[in-house]
């Protein structure tokens, strides 16, 4: 029976329908804000300056949020090659005005915050340094769910003390079904994860197949399930709906400012639709508006930035690309006077993720694939030109594909006789921290610097000089 199916007569008296909701076993749904991180992520490519986010913080830490995601995913990236802004600074002025909700980051597991997997040293030493200045819970996934590539990162983030949501990329293919989907939620668990994350990256996957997957996953496991998906296909305020039903504990949510399109559904909206059910949030969304107000006039100031989705685009649940990933795909393509083409370029998105055995696309596969499908159209030759990311993929140097690659491709990347790697990439990889400090030790102050560097040594170096060249 529907947990919200409403059989009480409306004249029946509110003790009987209090009695009623008092049999389920879900409490109040909780909410995460993930304006700062994915929402303008997707909306307005990662271009929002701390500045911008200062005057709501103190207003947001009293609102009721289970968390607030602000770092990690596009962050670091884009503060140091667009913002020049320290990143790890703004972890800092976040926790002078965010006093009581925990902040979270998403981290790519053995990727971090880059697009290739880093020697275990690094990964330690980054995930201790974040957690040291002040990130709480960590969001930790593999772009394959392949969890071997998160144990070093979860391991880290424990030893400090923090929290770790296992990631689980929620995707749809002919090699992805709900078994596993419950084996990677089982194996998070395997390595301490102390929540799992169902994220639909894209938008894609619909509100019957999203409850049966929480439901499933739930019923597995012995720790919060939180779910996050994107408004792209226009499916997605259904899909929280029947999501909650099924018993996540946590939706991911943004204030209607930088809600919707290739985001995520609005806070207000869901405290609204929740209101009276046995999963009301308990939440005022009046107390939103004044954050919203200022957030919609910060929004205009990115403009320049926005996807250019209008209204919604249910072939994501096609070509499956993520919302903060289409916008940064449509700003490229702009700028190589080939916006026209951008539906060739989704269209060969689905062709270029079968090849390479059905990746879920978050990033780095989303970056990945969405890169390979631009140039075999603009080229008009398909894997004419091979990036070295899918060369790297196809050697097997991000961890095991979930499917079969195909076979001409891999003959392309290959060569006779070779063949893609089995172990743990980082395996492979020697300790590489000292190095890197000796690298930039002309210019690296902190350890934050150091690891700076380490996640893009051309971009950190560049940075670092400008940071400090006053000096």
């Amino acid at each position: 029976m529907s947990l919200f199916k409403r059989n009480t007569p409306l004249n029946k008296s509110s003790q009987d329908y209090n009695e009623w909701r008092n049999t389920k076993n879900y409490g109040p749904v909780k909410l995460a804000s993930v304006d700062f991180r994915d929402g303008q992520q997707s909306l307005i490519a990662t271009r929002m300056r701390t500045d911008d986010m200062i005057p709501v913080l103190e207003m947001m830490d009293n609102f009721g949020y289970e968390c607030i995601e602000m770092w990690g995913g596009a962050t670091f990236d884009s503060c140091i090659r667009y913002l020049k802004e320290d990143p790890w600074e703004r972890i800092r002025i976040f926790k002078k005005y965010v006093k009581k909700t925990p902040l979270r980051m998403l981290l790519r597991g053995q990727n971090l915050l880059g697009y290739t997997p880093y020697s275990d040293d690094v990964v330690d030493r980054f995930v201790t340094a974040a957690a040291e200045a002040g990130i709480d819970i960590f969001l930790i996934f593999d772009g394959l769910n392949d969890i071997q590539n998160c144990e070093v990162a979860a391991k880290a983030a424990l030893k400090a003390g923090k929290l770790v949501e296992g990631n689980i990329q929620f995707t749809s293919s002919p090699v992805h079904d709900i078994q596993s989907f419950i084996r990677t939620a089982q194996e998070y668990i395997s390595i301490g994860a102390t929540a799992v994350h169902l994220e639909d990256m894209g938008g894609m996957i619909d509100p019957v197949t999203a409850a049966k997957t929480v439901a499933a996953v739930k019923a597995s496991v012995n720790v919060p399930v939180h779910y996050h998906s994107h408004c792209t296909s226009g499916m997605t305020d259904i899909t929280y709906w029947e999501a909650i039903k099924a018993g996540a504990d946590v939706v991911d949510v943004d204030v209607s400012a930088f809600a919707l399109g290739t985001s995520h559904p609005a806070a207000e909206s869901i405290i609204a639709v929740l209101k009276n059910t046995p999963r009301d949030t308990g939440l005022d969304y009046k107390k939103l508006v004044q954050i919203n107000t200022h957030l919609k006039e910060v929004r205009k100031k990115y403009q320049e930035f926005e996807s250019k989705l209008v209204g919604v685009d249910v072939s994501v649940v096609e070509h499956q690309i993520p919302g903060g990933m289409r916008s940064n795909l449509e700003f490229q393509l702009t700028q190589m006077n080939a916006h026209h083409r951008l539906d060739e370029v989704l269209a060969e998105v689905v062709r270029v993720r079968k090849d390479l055995g059905y990746p879920p696309l978050g990033t780095p596969f989303s970056q990945m694939c969405g890169a390979q499908a631009a140039v075999n159209v603009i080229s008009g030759e398909r894997y004419g030109m091979i990036s070295k990311e899918v060369k790297a993929y196809v050697r097997g140097e991000y961890g095991r594909a979930p499917g079969l690659v195909n076979e001409d491709l891999k003959q392309k990347v290959l060569g006779e006789g070779e063949k893609p790697i089995s172990c743990r990439p980082a395996d492979l990889i020697e300790p590489a921290y000292d190095k890197l400090k000796a690298e930039i030790e002309d210019l690296a102050h902190t350890e934050e610097d150091v690891l700076t560097y380490a996640m893009f040594p051309k971009l950190g170096r560049e940075f670092l000089e400008f940071k400090y060249r006053n000096e």
